[in-house]
């Protein structure tokens, strides 16, 4: 895969906690964040069936593959395959532009020829490497989101790990389900489908600009069971506690500092720093804390995010287990490498239980993926 084209600048305070939580395993962190993420796709399955899209992809000389025999919706594009003869035209136009180069060369005929020879080795030593099809390019810029499937809401692109919190949910048909902030609706949208457009979704956002973008998205994909509110989280969880509302499942991918984003937004790193970081775990409690209030007895709470940071993850969750004794965390399967939550950290001197290490931590370096962290918690009683 082709190095990313912005090579992330990491902050040094950033890269002595990365080093803290993954000691040995820094180096390798650093080599993924240089690659290009992989293409993923979720299939719509309101609109269409897996086998219907993976035939349009065919149609469309597109390369998919479905790397989960237990999740066939998810799809990975690995490029656009081109004609065998546009590859050889190619292959021809190079090498001759390359013998020309050589033979315009006044000096040392015989090196010429020598580096002729290693420089056609090199090069195709190199193709091999990159790309075992010859004939398979990426996809254009803008192709992926601009192709008819797309428009007509028959799949939502959506990076592997963001499905993760949904599948650890299990949403059901005819389930009551909260979605306390779903913008864009990638989200939603999944659970929509799981839920097979039964039941009811409560999809909440608190901004006006992000409440539109969830609205053509679910509109786009079909969501028929769906209502929209706009109201600050932890307002609308005392609304509807008032109103005598209980939830089945809860949903909480909570706002929060990205670091595990930065290989498809470089532009975390600029926005990093320590302050935001305390502020959202605060943050994050109130708005899990308020969210417990509504959860029927048994129900289940996801609550993740898409950071490594160890104040918006494991404290957030020790908190809970500490603040809501009723509160107690389960195991999550899930269909890639995990790695388990961590129970001390010295950057604030913080300890924890040993229940939290059932909580998921998911690096880009393990599964070729962004950075998230997800735990799921049941109400006993």
């Amino acid at each position: 895969m082709a190095k990313h084209p912005i090579k992330p600048q990491l902050k040094s305070l950033f890269e002595e906690r990365m080093k803290s939580l993954l000691e040995k395993d820094f180096e390798n962190y650093l080599k993924i964040l240089e690659k290009e993420p992989v293409r993923s796709l979720r299939c719509n399955t309101l609109k269409i069936s897996v086998e219907d899209l993976k035939k349009r992809f065919k149609e469309k000389a597109w390369k998919s593959k479905q790397p989960f025999k237990d999740y066939p919706e998810i799809f990975i594009i690995e490029g656009k395959y081109i004609s065998s003869r546009s590859q050889d035209n190619n292959t021809i136009n190079s090498k001759k532009n390359f013998s020309d180069k050589l033979n315009n060369s006044s000096k040392n005929s015989s090196l010429n020829k020598s580096l002729a020879k290693k420089s056609d080795k090199v090069d195709f030593e190199a193709n091999n490497r990159e790309q075992s099809e010859p004939n398979l390019q990426n996809l254009a810029p803008g192709e992926f989101g601009r192709s008819l499937e797309h428009q007509l809401g028959y799949y939502y692109i959506q990076e592997i790990a963001s499905m993760l919190p949904i599948i650890a949910l299990e949403p059901k048909p005819e389930e009551t389900i909260l979605d306390l902030c779903s913008a864009p609706g990638s989200k939603t949208t999944q659970a929509a489908a799981k839920m097979e457009n039964t039941g009811t979704i409560i999809a909440n956002e608190v901004s006006f600009g992000r409440l539109k973008i969830l609205a053509t998205n679910l509109q786009r994909c079909g969501v028929t069971n769906t209502i929209i509110t706009k109201k600050d989280g932890i307002a609308l969880c005392k609304k509807l506690k008032q109103k005598d509302i209980q939830i089945d499942k809860i949903l909480i991918d909570a706002p929060c500092s990205g670091e595990g984003t930065i290989r498809s937004s470089p532009k975390s790193c600029i926005r990093w720093n320590i302050k935001s970081i305390k502020n959202l775990s605060r943050l994050q409690k109130a708005l899990v804390a308020s969210a417990i209030e509504i959860l029927k007895p048994n129900g289940e709470l996801v609550y993740s995010t898409c950071t490594h940071a160890p104040e918006e993850n494991e404290e957030v969750v020790d908190f809970i287990l500490k603040e809501f004794p009723n509160m107690k965390i389960e195991e999550i399967k899930l269909p890639i490498k995990c790695r388990s939550g961590i129970t001390t950290w010295s950057e604030t001197g913080w300890e924890g239980g040993e229940a939290i290490k059932q909580s998921c931590r998911i690096y880009p370096q393990d599964a070729n993926t962004e950075g998230f962290f997800i735990t799921k918690l049941k109400k006993i009683k």
